[in-house]
C-alpha cells in the first residue's frame, strides 16, 4: 500500500475495522498518519498504544484475544498463522492458560517472539488452514500436535487428544499423520497419549484407569466398547473383559449431582446385569486415593467371574410330592 502524505480517514477506518482495531506502522503510514502524528496518538494517557514492535492497537485498555492474536500475526509477517493453545481456543477447544500466542512463521522470516508471542520458524507450514477473518490458525490435528509437544504433563497431552478426538474435531488418524510429519524432538508424550487414545481412551479418568491397570498387570480390558444384544445398543462401556462378562465404569464426582443422570447410571447398570454382566463403578477420587483397593476389586471381580464361569450348574428336579 503507497505511503501518503494526507490522511485518509475512510482507508484508516477500514484497517482498524478489519484488524479488530490493531495495525502496523506500515499500514498507519500509508492511510496518511504521519510520523508526528503517530507519535501523538502513542503519547501517555493517548488514545492508541504500543501492543508490539511496530504494531499497535488503536484503543485503551487491556487488548482482547482477537486483538492479541491479530497483533501476533501482524508482527510475524503475511505468511504467519496461528497455532498451539491459541488455535485450539479459537476451535472452542478447552486449552491450558497461556499469556503467549503461538506462531509458526517461514524459516525466512528473521524475527524472533517479542512480548506475548512466541514463533516458531518452519519449513513445515501447513497446507491447510482455517480463518476468522483476517486472523489464520490451523486446523485442529496441527493445533493438538503443536501443543502436546510445548507440554509437560503426560495426563495433560491424554486429555488434550482425548478431547479432540472425543468430540469429533479431528481423527485418530490425522492425529498420526501430524506426529509422523512433526519433529521428533519433543514428541514422546504425544506418542505416548496418541497410543493410549488409540486404544479407545477419551478421558483423563480412563487413562488413569488404563495406566492402574497396566502397572498391576491385569488383563487389559476393551476400551469405549460398544455392547449390543442383537442389534439393539446397550450401552457405551467405559472398559470391559468381554471373556469374564465384566464391566467398569469410571464415573465422575459431577455426573450424579443431578437426579436424572443418576436414574440413568442405574437404568443402564440395570440393564446390563440383567444380561448377566458384573457392573463396577470407580470414581476419579477412587482411581487416585485408593489405587490398591480399586485393583484388588477389579482382580477380584474377574477371579469371580472366571471361576463362575468354570463351575458346573445341575438342575435337580424335585418330586411332585415332595
Amino acid at each position: 500500500m503507497a505511503r501518503s502524505t494526507r490522511l485518509d480517514p475512510d482507508a484508516l477506518a477500514a484497517t482498524l475495522l478489519r484488524q479488530h482495531n490493531v495495525l502496523t506502522r506500515d499500514q498507519a503510514e500509508a492511510a496518511g498518519v504521519t510520523k508526528a502524528a503517530l507519535r501523538h496518538r502513542l503519547r501517555p494517557q493517548g488514545p492508541w498504544q504500543v501492543l508490539l514492535p511496530g504494531v499497535y492497537l488503536a484503543l485503551t485498555g487491556a487488548a482482547s484475544i482477537d486483538q492479541r492474536d491479530m497483533a501476533a500475526l501482524l508482527y510475524a509477517g503475511p505468511q504467519s498463522i496461528i497455532t498451539a493453545q491459541s488455535a485450539l481456543r479459537r476451535h472452542g477447544l478447552a486449552a491450558s492458560r497461556t499469556d503467549a500466542v503461538d506462531i509458526l512463521a517461514p524459516v525466512s522470516v528473521q524475527r524472533r517472539g517479542c512480548g506475548f508471542v512466541r514463533i516458531q520458524r518452519t519449513s513445515r507450514l501447513p497446507e491447510r488452514a482455517c480463518s476468522d477473518g483476517d486472523i489464520r490458525f490451523t486446523t485442529v490435528d496441527r493445533a493438538v500436535a503443536d501443543a502436546a509437544r510445548m507440554m509437560s504433563s503426560a495426563r495433560e497431552v491424554t486429555a488434550l487428544l482425548a478431547a479432540a478426538v472425543q468430540r469429533r474435531r479431528c481423527s485418530i488418524q490425522a492425529l498420526a499423520e501430524e506426529l509422523a510429519a512433526g519433529p521428533a524432538c519433543g514428541s514422546a508424550l504425544l506418542r505416548h497419549a496418541l497410543t493410549e487414545v488409540s486404544s479407545g481412551i477419551r478421558s483423563i479418568a480412563e487413562a488413569d484407569f488404563r495406566r492402574l491397570i497396566q502397572r498391576a498387570q491385569l488383563p487389559m480390558p476393551m476400551f469405549n466398547a460398544r455392547l449390543y444384544d442383537g442389534p439393539t445398543l446397550l450401552a457405551v462401556v467405559d472398559a470391559w473383559w468381554p471373556e469374564a462378562g465384566v464391566v467398569a465404569e469410571v464415573d465422575s464426582r459431577e455426573w450424579h449431582l443431578a437426579p436424572e443422570d443418576w436414574e440413568h447410571t442405574m437404568r443402564r447398570h440395570a440393564q446390563l446385569s440383567a444380561r448377566g454382566l458384573v457392573v463396577l463403578h470407580f470414581s476419579p477420587r477412587q482411581l487416585k486415593n485408593e489405587p490398591d483397593r480399586v485393583v484388588a476389586t477389579v482382580r477380584a471381580t474377574l477371579a469371580a467371574a472366571a471361576a463362575a464361569r468354570r463351575r458346573p450348574v445341575s438342575v435337580q428336579a424335585f418330586p411332585a410330592s415332595a
